[in-house]
């Protein structure tokens, strides 16, 4: 008995100085500021080591990494560190006996050093976590659903077990860190109602949250990126946290949100106006290779002269320690810049000789699409991108591949086709989509039309493939049973063989499958009748009606698509006032939606079609509005620039002359004189001719002038007067010199009064010619643009006669004598 009790003691004292060692040990490994002080320990303790004890080393040791900044962290030392490898035989072997958030940090920890995907510790920690799932809970599954995706599991079998238990639990997910993370490492493996569940979840946490990390944001937007999709009140949600969060944003976020933003599709002025200052402010800082590309792909489109300047000479100077994805950043900001400095392509086209292997195949269509572009001239470059890309053409199996390689083929200077090209683009035919096609056909016209199928009977076999690639879009039309799948491959496809082949087509298939129409996929239905120029009254009803019974499930933003649609269409729906005014209340509701710039190109839009929502009206035409308006048009692409100071000057004048009770001034004429002086000088042949006949039916060149610029800046192609007997008034009599452009007066009123006053019965008449531009396609249906104009300048006094292209260039009127009846009748309003 007195034995059993000594050995009972001697247990219960080495079991207490175990613990007591133990415990002390887990400090020490807490209390450690350096990866050798854990290997020290570790080196010290190997066979006192618990699971607990190698779990909390491991995850130690990437703590101490994580507080450095990226270029000062040591992960390959430890990787090789004789002690790390310890660790990781140890962690193999207690695996089993590991608490489960212990298995999950452990694997979390490993993979953020570094530790190859395929280590035997990742496989067993991914096996023993697998086997837990069930009841792992929510801030480890997140954890362990980011470990796979990190490992690009994306499909595998565990990544859709934890996409349905996210599915089970969502409704008890509160925290938005953890659904962000969860949604990313789930993204492809989930159905689209699941995923409007998590979305309409992380818009609700987004909300009820005060203060939410731009990080959980990033996520959000990367979860859009993986699904491709552009959800509007996400984003909006998004942009708000970064603009919040602006002063903890750093290049490498900042790049990252851009990029996410482009890559979306959308756009936000006042983000890059903060991201502009920002980092215009430090520019000297950035000067290692992956920051400064980053900066360059951020500011460049963006910048003033002077910082452009200094980018650009940095860049060059730099250029040699630029990595191949650096290369490419460079130049597709260069090609976004419409710059050509020859001092930086050239630096980059003899960087790139060294990194040409390095390239997958779509980066070497991009490369290649960039440098064509910018028009590089190393002809050895463009060589051996010839021989790559012909390379990876022989071996793709992959259709868009395929189709994406002989699209920038046909972009390469002094390129002769081999009949290799033409053959794999015959059998990758019935495979390709209708945007593959597309590019492919565009490559074999341009081949064709420029003569560089150099074979024999190669012209003949381009003309079968081509109407053998007309049938396959025929073809795939007619087997299309889905809208939603028709519209978004339709998002890709802008040639010119769609436009004239498979328009029309594509317009009759949407008007079979019409029922499929929702609320849900109007605006991609919307986004494909204006890219096309169609007017399909059965399209555009349906649109309407659909739009008008779902007005609060769509978003605003889309809302203002919608209405560019009809807009530009200048199309009126059964129910036209109700259509308008529901989306205006939408819309005036909901102004906060939309950024400054938009706003400008909303007003336009419900301008063109007659009307102006006076709580809109006197939100632009407000200085400080108009002050904002001039900051962040600084930071738009040029492109976008214009057409927003464009549609401000357009709105500006549709108010002056259709609401003078808004008392809005007209402020553009300096701005309408300088792009009238800046637009071409020459007068094209058109206008030469119709003027000598203009001349022969008034009795002299002083009866009517060409290229007039009216009061509030409308430039006509003719004008001329006639008194209350239809005789011809001369400019001469009238002190109006016949060379010179009308002045422009600024007033706030339709009158015209920079011109002499006609004498009582007269009448001024602006005779304008219309090309296909003012009418929708297949259609002699004026649009928006060209009604407003007509509707303007009866305004401003005048009768206005349109020549409409079509019967212009009609065979009825292909005499000079015709011509001349034509012209002599419209003038003299004979019918």
């Amino acid at each position: 008995m007195l034995c059993l009790r000594q050995a009972c003691l001697f247990t219960l004292r080495h079991y207490q100085a175990r613990t007591l060692s133990s415990d002390l040990l887990l400090s020490q490994i807490n209390r450690c500021t350096h990866e050798d002080e854990v290997f020290n320990l570790v080196g010290r303790n190997k066979a006192r080591l618990s699971e607990k004890h190698v779990g909390i080393a491991l995850n130690m040791l990437w703590q101490l990494q994580k507080k450095r900044p990226l270029l000062l962290r040591t992960s390959d030392y430890i990787r090789n560190h004789s002690q790390f490898l310890t660790l990781c035989i140890l962690a193999e072997n207690k695996v089993e006996h590991m608490e489960d958030e212990a298995v999950v940090d452990t694997l979390y920890s490993i993979l953020r050093l570094n530790v190859e995907d395929h280590s035997s510790l990742a496989e067993v920690l991914v096996t023993e976590a697998w086997k837990r799932l069930e009841r792992l809970s929510l801030p480890a599954l997140s954890k362990f659903a980011l470990c796979l995706y990190k490992r690009h599991r994306h499909f595998s079998p565990v990544i859709g077990q934890v996409a349905h238990i996210v599915d089970m639990k969502l409704d008890s997910i509160q925290d938005i860190r953890i659904l962000s993370v969860l949604m990313i490492s789930i993204s492809d493996v989930i159905s689209q109602r699941f995923r409007d569940r998590l979305l309409h979840k992380a818009g609700q946490l987004l909300e009820e949250k005060d203060e939410v990390h731009f990080n959980y944001a990033k996520r959000i937007l990367q979860f859009l990126q993986n699904v491709k999709l552009r959800y509007h009140p996400l984003l909006e949600k998004c942009n708000k946290i970064f603009l919040k969060s602006a002063s903890h944003l750093d290049i490498h976020s900042i790049s990252l949100i851009l990029g996410l933003y482009e890559q979306l599709g959308f756009d936000n002025a006042e983000f890059r106006l903060v991201a502009k200052q920002l980092l215009s402010e430090n520019i000297d800082v950035y000067y290692d290779p992956e920051t400064f590309a980053k900066l360059f792909f951020i500011l460049g489109p963006m910048a003033g002269s002077k910082v452009r300047e200094r980018l650009l000479v940095t860049a060059v100077c730099i250029a040699e320690e630029f990595s191949s994805y650096q290369v490419l950043v460079i130049l597709k900001t260069m090609q976004k810049m419409k710059c050509r400095n020859s001092h930086l392509l050239k630096k980059m086209a003899s960087v790139l000789h060294k990194h040409l292997d390095s390239y997958h195949v779509i980066q070497l269509v991009k490369l290649t699409q960039y440098l064509v572009v910018l028009r590089c001239h190393d002809l050895e470059l463009f060589a051996k991108l010839k021989r790559l890309l012909l390379g990876f053409l022989k071996s793709s199996v992959i259709p868009a591949d395929t189709a994406a390689i002989i699209r920038v083929l046909a972009m390469l200077p002094s390129f002769q086709v081999e009949e290799v090209i033409i053959n794999k683009a015959a059998a990758v035919l019935p495979q390709c989509k209708l945007h593959h096609l597309d590019c492919i056909a565009t490559a074999l016209v341009k081949w064709n039309h420029y003569d560089q199928l150099h074979w024999q009977n190669s012209s003949e076999l381009c003309v079968k493939l081509l109407q053998k690639l007309n049938d396959c879009g025929f073809q795939r039309l007619q087997k299309a049973n889905n809208l939603n799948l028709l519209l978004e491959e339709l998002t890709h496809v802008n040639g010119e063989w769609f436009e004239e082949v498979l328009s029309g087509e594509t317009v009759a298939m949407c008007q079979r499958l019409i029922d499929q129409i929702t609320w849900a996929n109007v605006l991609q239905l919307s986004f494909f009748l204006i890219k096309t120029n169609h007017r399909c009254p059965s399209l555009l009803d349906r649109i309407a009606s659909v739009t008008v019974e779902n007005i609060d499930k769509i978003h605003p933003f889309e809302i203002y698509f919608i209405l560019f649609l009809f807009s530009a269409l200048n199309y009126d729906p059964p129910a036209n006032e109700e259509f308008f005014e529901s989306c205006i209340q939408r819309l005036t509701s909901n102004l906060s939606c939309f950024g400054t710039h938009r706003l400008v190109l909303l007003g336009h839009v419900l301008a063109v079609a007659g009307y102006f929502p006076p709580v809109l009206m006197t939100r632009i035409f407000n200085v400080s509005f108009l002050s904002k308006l001039d900051a962040q048009l600084e930071v738009l692409p040029d492109i976008l620039k214009q057409r927003v100071r464009l549609c401000l000057m357009k709105l500006n004048r549709a108010v002056c002359l259709e609401c003078p009770e808004f008392h809005i001034p007209w402020f553009h004429e300096h701005y309408c004189q300088r792009v009238f002086c800046n637009s071409s000088s020459q007068i094209n042949p058109l206008r030469q001719h119709v003027h000598r006949m203009l001349t022969e039916i008034l009795g002299g060149s002083h009866y009517a002038r060409m290229s007039v610029l009216t009061p509030y800046c409308y430039e006509i192609d003719f004008e001329c007067v006639l008194d209350e007997n239809k005789k011809p008034l001369s400019y001469v009599a009238q002190n109006t010199p016949l060379d010179d452009v009308e002045g422009i007066r600024l007033t706030h009123d339709i009158k015209d009064k920079g011109r002499k006053a006609l004498p009582p019965g007269a009448q001024r008449i602006a005779l304008e010619f219309l090309d296909s531009k003012a009418f929708s396609k297949d259609s002699h249906h004026l649009k928006g643009e060209s009604a407003l104009k007509k509707r303007h300048l009866e305004m401003l006094g005048y009768r206005v006669v349109q020549i409409p292209h079509f019967e212009w260039n009609s065979m009825v009127l292909s005499t000079k004598g015709e011509q001349l009846e034509y012209l002599r009748r419209h003038l003299y309003g004979i019918q």
